[in-house]
């Protein structure tokens, strides 16, 4: 049975150690594999590295946003990794601290769109940054989210 929620605590890395964006993307993509949201992880990751290529994803605020619409997703989904070392998403102001894995189906324009906005909108408050960088553990960021990101 598929998780309704856009995020669980399965699909946090509280301590994502990384060498590179790739490494990170594949450590996020293999939690949603793990849960069932991903049907073929190295076609999933194929489509990641394709929207990578066209624009680098790495935001103000030391985060890194890989995401996809691809035919290997079942359900929308996102995946987050806290990351005390950093990793080079080709931010403005440094290496990622926080990686958000965003994975919408094929057909799922609307929502890989809802949840890249609604995302967005939270990423910009310093607090929300914050609080996720410093939850005690997955769950915790989980709830953060869940309850920060709205998508309509």
């Amino acid at each position: 049975m598929r998780d309704p929620h856009l995020i669980t605590a399965d699909l946090v890395l509280p301590t994502l150690t990384a060498t590179d964006r790739e490494d990170a993307t594949r450590q996020l993509a293999t939690l949603l594999h793990r849960a069932g949201r991903v049907t073929d992880l190295d076609g999933f990751l194929a489509d990641v590295r394709a929207r990578e290529s066209q624009m680098a994803t790495g935001l103000p605020g030391r985060v890194g946003l890989p995401h996809a619409r691809s035919a290997h997703v079942t359900v929308p989904s996102l995946a987050v990794g806290r990351c005390p070392d950093g990793v080079d998403f080709a931010g403005p102001d440094g290496t990622a601290t926080l990686v958000f894995l965003i994975a919408a189906p094929a057909g799922g324009d609307a929502d890989h769109m809802r949840i890249l906005a609604a995302l967005a909108r939270r990423l910009v408050h310093t607090e929300f940054r914050s609080a996720l960088l410093t939850a005690p553990g997955a769950a915790e960021i989980a709830a953060t989210v869940t309850r920060e990101v709205v998508v309509s």
